[in-house]
């Protein structure tokens, strides 16, 4: 398997057992494998009892990363892999994410450079603008045996207050694509489709709009002067 696979089914009705724990996480995360009716995948296993209590975002991170793919999905986009909600797992209710065979060795900082990736990273960067994404590391960018960077760890997103914190600013000053205008103009025109919007609070969707209005507003891509909207760590 080279890339995720559109069969949904597997993810959201398949037998899920645990492979093991991913290193290196804040959260408890688990690669798992899924099998249904003799098919199986590879998948990432976020359970809500995995997650660290933060100050500022509720508990159900797992909820933004469905509502990431779902967002990313409608726009036509195609950036997050295939995520969907399991109210039943090893662990409990969570998110199944499909795992993308990559090289691991890459990262946004040694694919931003190769102009067969910028057209996917500038996308990226749109989305983030758009969800707000308070955690956009170098290594969320992976490049994918398919090759496609797909975008990951999408759960720090859709907050009501500016949390933007980020690594792609190389297209600070670009005009926004007019195809990537387009699908922001049809999303104010429509408003958040309503399985993403079923993730997220009110006061979540009124600003998930207005991030809309402001980028097609502006224009262009924004810029950092200050340095103060980076992760950490970077990668």
């Amino acid at each position: 398997m080279v890339s995720p696979p559109t069969d949904l089914a597997l993810l959201a009705a398949g037998e899920i057992t645990v492979r093991g724990r991913l290193p290196r996480s804040t959260n408890a995360i688990f690669l798992v494998e899924v099998t249904r009716d003799g098919a199986r995948t590879l998948a990432v296993y976020k359970p809500l009892r995995g997650e660290r209590p933060l100050w500022d975002f509720p508990p159900g991170l797992y909820r933004r990363e469905v509502a990431a793919w779902r967002l990313s999905r409608a726009l036509g986009w195609d950036l997050v892999p295939p995520t969907v909600e399991r109210r039943e797992g090893p662990y409990g209710e969570g998110s199944l994410q499909q795992f993308v065979p990559a090289d691991f060795s890459r990262h946004y900082f040694s694919l931003r450079d190769e102009p067969v990736h910028r057209e996917r990273l500038r996308r990226i960067c749109l989305f983030d603008l758009l969800v707000n994404n308070a955690d956009r590391k170098a290594g969320h960018c992976l490049l994918g045996l398919d090759g496609r960077v797909w975008a990951i760890d999408n759960a720090l997103t859709f907050h009501a207050e500016p949390k933007l914190r980020t690594v792609i600013w190389d297209f600070a000053g670009e005009p926004i694509p007019e195809p990537l205008r387009a699908d922001l103009e049809r999303l104010l025109a429509e408003g958040p489709p309503d399985d993403v919007a079923a993730l997220l609070s009110r006061p979540e969707r009124r600003a998930l709009t207005a991030r809309a209005r402001e980028l097609l507003d502006h224009g262009r891509f924004p810029a950092d002067p200050s340095g103060a909207r980076h992760p950490w760590p970077l990668i």
